[in-house]
């Protein structure tokens, strides 16, 4: 099978030859990618001088350059890893193992369950991880132990068919989320974690990226799971209607008279937003269930086109 090990940069000169290095030493069948997303150093010399193929990518963010290596590079097992050196080439082979062997279609680098608590010098992070876990493994009925993870494997199928909608780091929670909702086949493997070697500088801001992380899987629940998004948000609605009402009906079943005539009125408000979210929830689930219809019609176009490649090679 053509591998093709696919490395997004931007200012990973210290680091970003050993990993080219290291990836062609421990699959030398691979061609090995680096995207270069407006390095400010030397990152894509040294990547070419190890024995990598530079692409530029000129929009700014890993969700773009994601994109960009997804529709650009064809082949049939997909390894994608960072250019920090924090991921060793020799725990990925397994990884890849699992796609030729047809057992995976994403297969997820785990370092929650091996060295990262002991490795990440940023605690914020380690809470970050645990917290984006527990949201998307509470919401999507999963038991994802790695969300986040910058070492995964794909099948051509998942990569040809993955629409990429992010446009920064929030592109792996968008992955594990499609992955989960579209029913590919997910395995987890652990892998080794190691910190950032001296001199190599993380570009991840704890703080603004997390936000938007959690904005990511706010805008996945409501797009992926719209019954139970906005069935929330009806019953909420509706408990907050209903305790409002209760005193105007009291005065009015006492003394045949209400007075509280503006708490009547927003309570009225109320029910009819719960109503309305409800009937959003309805109808919002009958067009993901036509999307899924398609999609899946879109997967069989495209196992029918690889195989009909296949018999021409």
């Amino acid at each position: 099978m053509r591998t093709a090990i696919l490395i997004p940069c931007y200012n990973e000169e210290a680091t970003v030859g050993k990993v080219v290095s290291d990836f062609r030493r421990v699959l030398p069948e691979a061609t090995v990618y680096v995207y270069d997303n407006n390095s400010q150093d030397n990152t894509a010399q040294v990547a070419r001088d190890a024995g990598a193929v530079v692409v530029p990518e000129y929009r700014q963010g890993k969700g773009f350059v994601v994109r960009s290596m997804f529709r650009g590079i064809d082949a049939d097992c997909y390894v994608m890893v960072d250019g920090d050196d924090t991921y060793p080439a020799e725990d990925v082979p397994p990884m890849v193992a699992l796609i030729e062997e047809g057992k995976a279609d994403m297969v997820v680098g785990d370092r929650l369950s091996s060295t990262y608590f002991e490795e990440n010098a940023r605690r914020m992070h380690g809470f970050g991880n645990r917290l984006v876990r527990f949201l998307v493994n509470s919401i999507f009925q999963s038991s994802i132990r790695d969300v986040m993870t910058g070492c995964r494997c794909f099948s051509r199928t998942f990569v040809k068919s993955f629409p990429v909608t992010s446009s920064g780091f929030e592109i792996e929670t968008e992955m594990t989320v499609h992955a989960l909702d579209r029913d590919f086949l997910v395995r987890e493997l652990p892998v080794t974690y190691r910190d950032r070697p001296e001199g190599s500088v993380s570009k991840l801001r704890t703080y603004s990226d997390g936000l938007r992380v959690l904005r990511t899987i706010l805008l996945l629940f409501r797009d992926y799971r719209p019954m139970s998004f906005f069935g929330l948000g009806a019953a909420a609605l509706f408990l907050v209607a209903l305790i409002m009402f209760l005193p105007p009906l009291n005065e009015y079943v006492r003394g045949g008279y209400v007075r509280r005539v503006p708490t009547l009125v927003v309570s009225i408000a109320l029910g009819i937003s719960a109503l309305l979210s409800l009937a959003s929830g309805i109808i919002l689930d009958a067009i993901r269930t036509h999307s899924r219809q398609f999609y899946e019609l879109e997967l069989n176009a495209l196992a029918l086109n690889d195989r009909r490649s296949q018999g021409d090679t």
